[in-house]
């Protein structure tokens, strides 16, 4: 076996030992989703006519139409977790160590961010799983066609998180961080409102949510649990993926001083 599979395998399995060892971590992952699900959505169960398969009105329910925004949450604060850690890591040094390593270093944030989607995808299937035994069923070849989706989201989402953990130098500061960059991100997206509805209230909300990444990640998995292939969110989700990792990449080289104004 080659040394960069080597890198990758231990890189995963060290994420999932992690990841597994904080059942906290999972149950909060599944318990955000599904008090939006069962409580928030509770007050709109009326239908909305939501053009998923254009230029065709469907008409779906609330809580059916929120299950790809609610994917997408759960994406978005696994990313953001799983560079908590990395910021934990740093502090206590055994980042420095996995950096130091003969493997080059956009490889070593590549294999980061490869076991955090992969763990990210596992938690949203289990979501899934649980909103089909309450009877908020997608179409079933949904299922296996969202599987691309929400690989390509969790690697941006994940890079999102990484880049934000290159320019965080204490564990402290990343709390307010998050909520800095999740709120914004979730609220002004179509995760929870069509973006038509959004237009008819503010053109401002509108263009934001237009503008924001996060909407893109959430239509790319809303019209493939659908059958659907967006092409223009693809398009800007790896557009994105690429501008984090970018400023991922630039924000842990050392030659750049990042790192080391953080020693």
């Amino acid at each position: 076996m080659s040394a960069w599979l080597i890198c990758l395998r231990a890189i995963v399995a060290r994420e999932a030992l992690r990841f597994v060892h904080q059942r906290g971590r999972f149950m909060s992952a599944l318990v955000r989703p599904l008090v939006w699900l069962l409580i928030f959505a509770a007050g709109f169960r009326n239908a909305l006519g939501v053009s998923i398969i254009p230029p065709y009105e469907v008409y779906i329910t609330y809580e059916v139409y929120i299950i790809p925004g609610l994917c997408g949450m759960i994406q978005l604060f696994n990313g953001m977790q799983s560079s908590l850690s990395l910021v934990y890591d740093r502090e206590m040094g055994s980042m420095r160590l996995l950096l130091t390593s003969p493997m080059p270093r956009w490889w070593l944030l590549v294999s980061k961010l490869l076991a955090g989607a992969t763990i990210s995808i596992l938690q949203v299937y289990t979501f899934l799983a649980i909103a089909a035994g309450f009877g908020i069923r997608m179409p079933w070849e949904g299922y296996l066609l969202v599987l691309p989706a929400l690989f390509v989201t969790g690697l941006m989402l994940g890079a999102l998180g990484l880049a934000l953990s290159s320019f965080i130098r204490q564990l402290e500061n990343f709390a307010g961080v998050m909520n800095f960059v999740i709120f914004p991100m979730f609220f002004l997206s179509s995760a929870l409102y069509p973006l038509w509805k959004m237009a008819e209230s503010s053109q401002l909300l509108y263009r934001l949510s237009a503008a924001n990444p996060f909407t893109h990640a959430v239509e790319l998995i809303r019209f493939a649990l659908y059958g659907q292939f967006n092409g223009w969110a693809l398009l800007w989700a790896f557009a994105a993926l690429l501008v984090f990792l970018l400023l991922a990449l630039l924000g842990y080289d050392p030659a750049r001083g990042l790192m080391r104004q953080k020693g």
